[in-house]
């Protein structure tokens, strides 16, 4: 049987199984949330606007990275720095929403919507960046099969390992810095509710305080999409050609989920959840009225049917 890299023509079959899977639930997932930002203008909000680029670059991620290995030349270098472009751009957008959370609730500020200009600048231009970087040697090295993004040469996978796993990393650590100082600061503003005994501040305030602890997982979401690839890209610098096939697959997995994670933790919020219900509420109540109207006009015929054949009996008429 055929083997590239130490693996075997089959173990290959289903890493592209597994990643077709785990990508097309993150596309499904993160495809939602954009139509619902689309259909519902309630969550035309500037804070849920930033879940919509994170999402959008997740469903573009996804979709190159179903897309596979197209070819050999071109559409193969197109295919894995798209991939590689919209990856990055989806983690540090998870960085403009903690910035954003920071800002406003920490610092006090409200000029978080003039900053938005700078906010695309900074993802866009580098991801930008971090793809020209990851480009570095790949015309010399031939790419090994399934994904266009795997190389072969040493100088390639230094390159990627500083160009994806540095900055991912880095947004790692940023988002959780940021989130433990917020909630720090919401526990801290609790306690003083409670020491001033103003019982409606100090709910509000721990209603703030159980949302934010929510999201005080979110830098989880990267760590466990991210912490298996991360260990077998180490791993294959370290002793190439002699790959893990369960770590690769868990690799694989975990990262092509991303997109179905941050799309349930960023974009089913409570405003979502609440425009979906009232939705549903309001399709249902048209519904049951409706139903409602119709009972009574079926009720009134099949009585007036009744009667008209008791008169036919006794007039001994023969329905």
């Amino acid at each position: 049987m055929a083997t590239v890299g130490s693996l075997t023509a089959s173990q290959r079959q289903i890493l592209a199984a597994v990643n077709t899977g785990a990508s097309s639930f993150s596309l499904v997932g993160s495809g939602f949330i954009v139509l619902c930002y689309i259909l519902f203008k309630e969550l035309h909000k500037f804070s849920f606007k930033l879940v919509f680029f994170l999402t959008l670059s997740d469903i573009l991620c996804s979709f190159f990275n179903i897309v596979g290995d197209p070819s050999t030349g071109f559409f193969c270098y197109a295919q894995g720095y798209s991939s590689h472009f919209f990856c990055v751009a989806s983690f540090l957008w998870t960085t403009t929403v903690a910035f954003t959370l920071h800002r406003t609730v920490v610092q006090h500020k409200t000029d978080v919507e003039d900053l938005e200009p700078m906010f695309h600048l900074y993802v866009w231009g580098t991801s930008l960046v971090m793809t020209l970087i990851r480009s570095i040697g790949n015309r010399h090295h031939p790419h090994l099969g399934t994904w266009c993004w795997t190389q072969t040469g040493r100088t390639v996978k230094v390159a990627h390992l500083l160009t994806f796993y540095a900055p991912l990393w880095g947004a790692i650590l940023y988002n959780g810095l940021t989130y433990f100082e917020v909630i720090r600061m919401l526990r801290n503003a609790t306690r003083m509710a409670v020491d001033m005994s103003d019982t409606t501040y100090r709910s509000d305030v721990r209603m703030d305080v159980r949302a934010l602890n929510r999201w005080g997982y979110y830098p989880l979401i990267l760590i466990g999409s991210w912490a298996f690839s991360t260990i077998n890209r180490i791993h294959d610098f370290i002793e190439p050609g002699n790959k893990i096939f369960w770590l690769s697959v868990l690799d694989v997995g975990t990262a092509a989920l991303m997109g179905l994670f941050n799309s349930i933790a960023y974009g089913l919020n409570s405003s979502v959840r609440h425009a979906i219900l009232e939705r549903l509420d309001l399709f249902l109540s048209e519904r049951f009225r409706i139903w409602l109207s119709y009972r009574p006009k079926v009720r009134g015929q099949q009585q007036e049917s009744e009667l008209v054949a008791l008169r036919n009996q006794g007039s001994g008429i023969e329905p």
